[in-house]
């Protein structure tokens, strides 16, 4: 008595297809979750939310909204917190905070203002209140630095301190007074355009295009990334951590002086008003654009992103003559939605 193998052993078709559908619709779906939490498609998803603004903008603001002058006056406003961003970009994504920012930028311009600076500005060339500005932020970022790498100091309470400090500092500087800006060529250089496009605009581009090589095509950006995902790992790999702590918050503090010496062309003044909220505008833009709280990720098309989000809100809200008190409970919905979805991409691609 014989029996046929072959026969026996081969599966139906149908069986077969019940088999493989379950592991191809798997895969579909593990691709579908790869492409959502990858930077393409959380790019994709901040442009059509920026569209989506712009066709409400264009809905309720008509002609006013969609003018070339708004467009401008848009890129422009975004421009300041949007190089602020940037360096807050860099700090986040080694496990960093900063809530100092607005604070340090303030300081910056009344420094880069005062009757000495302006002095030795006339006397000399305007790029002086330019290093001056510069000078002072690096110092603060300095400062923030040494206490959270070298000190041991949680950055939430150093860079809260510096917050209190700077301001305080800035107010006794200026004695809680606007001083004038009154060299002319300081605001006829930054207060310009180059081909229509004003220079404020162009500097942010420029500082979010090195702020990306620097990023993604360094070793200091590598070692930024490693240190935001495990610091234990990243010394133990060789990675000077401390050091390179500190080097994070000198460059937001350098941020920060670019960000006051844009908003003192921009106003004429230098006070210790100026960058109110900065940081939770800086914040906010970041984590919207996919950068992990929690560190280890970042992505700088993202907080570019975020910025032009936020500013053109900003903008709708402003042409429909609401408050600004509806305009802070829609940033907070905003970020906490954001953080939200982080939170659940990373749970389903772990799974």
């Amino acid at each position: 008595m014989s029996f046929d193998l072959t026969k026996a052993e081969t599966p139906k078709a149908d069986d077969a297809e019940t088999e493989t559908a379950p592991e191809e619709s798997a895969a579909r779906r593990g691709g579908l979750v790869d492409f959502l939490s990858g930077p393409a498609g959380r790019n994709l998803g901040l442009v059509l939310a920026l569209v989506l603004l712009i066709i409400v903008g264009i809905l309720t603001g008509g002609e006013r909204f969609a003018s070339t002058d708004n467009a401008l006056t848009i890129l422009r406003l975004g421009s300041v917190i949007g190089v602020v961003s940037v360096g807050m970009t860099f700090v986040i994504a080694g496990e960093g905070i900063d809530l100092s920012v607005g604070a340090i930028v303030a300081l910056c311009s009344v420094w880069a203002t005062t009757i000495a600076t302006q002095t030795m500005a006339a006397d000399y060339h305007w790029s002086v209140m330019v290093f001056v500005a510069l000078a002072v932020g690096a110092g603060c970022g300095l400062v923030n630095g040494v206490l959270i790498a070298y000190g041991r100091i949680a950055p939430f309470i150093a860079t809260l301190a510096m917050l209190a400090a700077a301001r305080g500092l800035a107010e006794i500087i200026a004695k809680r007074r606007t001083q004038i800006i009154r060299e002319r060529g300081f605001v006829d250089f930054f207060g310009g355009s180059v081909a229509g496009v004003p220079v404020l605009v162009i500097m942010f581009a420029a500082v979010a295009a090195a702020g990306w090589v620097l990023l993604n095509r360094t070793t200091f950006g590598r070692r930024t990334l490693a240190i935001g995902g495990n610091p234990e790992a990243a010394r133990l790999a060789g990675i000077r951590v401390q050091r390179h702590t500190m080097y994070l918050y000198i460059l937001l503090g350098l941020a920060c002086g670019i960000a006051a010496v844009m908003l003192m062309a921009r106003t004429t003044t230098g006070t210790s008003t100026h960058g109110t909220l900065y940081e939770l505008d800086a914040i906010a833009a970041v984590v919207i654009g996919g950068t992990l709280l929690s560190g280890g990720r970042a992505t700088l098309v993202g907080t570019v992103l975020g910025v032009l989000i936020f500013t053109t809100l900003t903008n709708v809200f402003t042409l429909n003559n609401l408050d600004t008190s509806t305009q802070a409970v829609a940033k907070g919905a905003i970020i906490v939605a954001a953080v939200l979805l982080q939170q659940r991409v990373a749970r389903t691609g772990s799974t």
